[in-house]
């Protein structure tokens, strides 16, 4: 049967919430899209959530507000949603249902792909490797993103996620190799939403950006959506186009709240926090889509964004994020709240497959060890400083004394930077090696001493760290 020819329901039985009841319905199936129009000629569209015999429970992706029952029909295409894919979706502006909000018109592609995706077969997966930098210091030398990785951000309310995720997606680059990025905000407001556009202006006029905008006021229904939609549109770049694509997402506990208002609007029994209970299956389909595959081209990388409730980071939605992910980046109100920007947690962040995208013949020689030194260093810095609180700084022997100063300098100098700041990877190590230099060598146990000899000379090496005076004032009686 041709789309012209298939028939229109409206026996619709009762509106709740965002989704329409309808009985008499034959020959309709679950996920399948629906156009719905009104009387008056206005259309909107829907998605079946439930087809039980006779009964359908569609989703209005706009909202029931101001639809009389007796007053709309429901046409059923036949198929899930499909959005058209292709490189026109570069340097476009689109809501959360890929609606233009640029002034242009409608975005076209030679193909549709289907917006819930495609299963990829776990044995057709490579292994993530080659780096993203993103011209964040703290990032790149700790916690490095690498192609085909999901690395999610955990910040609690109030710290400057969104301005990280922005500042991400306006500076990552994958080495002079074709690259784009998909940015896709939720339930933004209206200013966060004007701040990220400008942000990525840059990248937007380069045609090197997708941006999706799903604002606070726009139907709940459309959260759920958008980011589906920036993953089919940063699947067919990736893997047909042949490009290495980020896929920012902010905020992901946005995205589950809504999930979590359609449930109760379905009556679905709650499970923790009243989330559904297939909140985990749901991020799983969500993140599972990233990662390259063997035999076709390109790379999807992931950073999914998220808020924890009260700082809580048992709460489900990055507990279930932790155990589908492969590490964080936790941002710290401390750091925050001493000016520090991006407020990074080191010793909290983890990036799992950070030794497949960073070492030599892919970073630097020196990358996995200078960054696994900075690690300890920080460990014992931290030790010095409870032992401060306990005895007094001035009780702190003169090493304590010395890691003591490291950490500021650590977070003063590597990790602080401008939000609008991108620094090389060689700016980021020279800064990473003048903060070592504020350690007796002797304290250096994780670097080869060849790259000491090359990096850390006695009187100050080529980062400007000084070196052998510490070691020298020690050494005296």
């Amino acid at each position: 049967m041709s789309q012209w020819a298939r028939p229109e329901f409206t026996a619709v039985e009762r509106l709740r919430g965002p989704l329409a009841v309808l009985r008499g319905v034959t020959g309709v199936g679950w996920d399948e899209f629906a156009t719905i129009r009104l009387d008056g000629g206005e259309v909107r569209h829907g998605l079946v959530l439930e087809a039980d015999d006779d009964l359908a429970v569609v989703q209005v992706l706009e909202g029931t507000a101001g639809i009389d029952p007796a007053r709309m029909a429901v046409e059923f295409a036949g198929s899930p949603l499909r959005i058209e894919v292709g490189t026109a979706w570069l340097g476009r502006v689109c809501g959360g249902r890929g609606q233009p909000r640029d002034g242009g018109p409608p975005v076209t592609g030679p193909v549709t792909a289907p917006v819930a995706g495609y299963p990829v077969n776990p044995a057709a997966r490579l292994p993530p490797s080659e780096p993203v930098l993103t011209g964040v210091s703290v990032i790149d030398e700790l916690t490095t993103v690498v192609r085909g990785q999901k690395l999610p951000v955990f910040a609690a309310p109030g710290l400057p996620h969104l301005e990280l995720a922005a500042q991400v997606a306006a500076q990552a680059t994958a080495g002079g190799e074709p690259f784009c990025v998909v940015f896709a905000g939720m339930g933004l407001t209206h200013a966060d939403a004007a701040a990220v556009r400008a942000a990525l202006e840059d990248r937007l006029a380069a045609g090197e950006l997708v941006l999706l905008l799903n604002l606070a006021g726009d139907p709940v229904i459309e959260r759920v959506l958008t980011p589906r939609v920036a993953l089919t549109v940063a699947e067919h770049l990736a893997f047909t186009e042949g490009r290495h694509v980020l896929v920012v997402m902010a905020d992901m506990t946005s995205y589950c709240e809504a999930l979590r208002e359609v449930s109760a609007a379905r009556g679905e029994l709650p499970a923790r926090r009243g989330y559904p209970g297939y909140l985990y299956s749901d991020l799983a389909s969500l993140y599972e889509r990233c990662g390259r595959i063997d035999g076709l081209p390109g790379s999807l990388t992931l950073i999914p964004v998220l808020t924890m409730p009260a700082g809580d980071i048992t709460h489900p939605v990055p507990d279930l994020t932790g155990y589908i992910t492969e590490g964080q980046i936790v941002l710290s109100p401390g750091l925050h709240a001493r000016g520090i920007y991006p407020p990074v947690d080191a010793l909290s962040s983890l990036s799992r497959l950070m030794r497949r995208g960073a070492g030599p013949g892919r970073t630097r020689d020196d990358h996995l060890d200078v960054a696994a030194q900075t690690l300890a260093a920080l460990a014992a810095a931290r030790r010095a400083g409870e032992l401060a609180e306990l005895i007094g700084e001035e009780a702190l022997s003169e090493t304590d004394r010395r890691y003591s100063e490291f950490e500021r300098a650590f977070e003063d100098c590597l990790v602080h930077q401008g939000p609008g700041q991108s620094r090389s990877l060689d700016e980021t190590f020279r800064l990473a090696w003048q903060v070592l230099g504020k350690l007796p060598r002797r304290e250096l146990t994780m670097i080869p001493a060849d790259v000491l000899d090359a990096r850390y000379p006695a009187g100050g090496g080529p980062a400007g760290g000084p070196a052998g005076a510490d070691d020298r004032a020690e050494a005296r009686p």
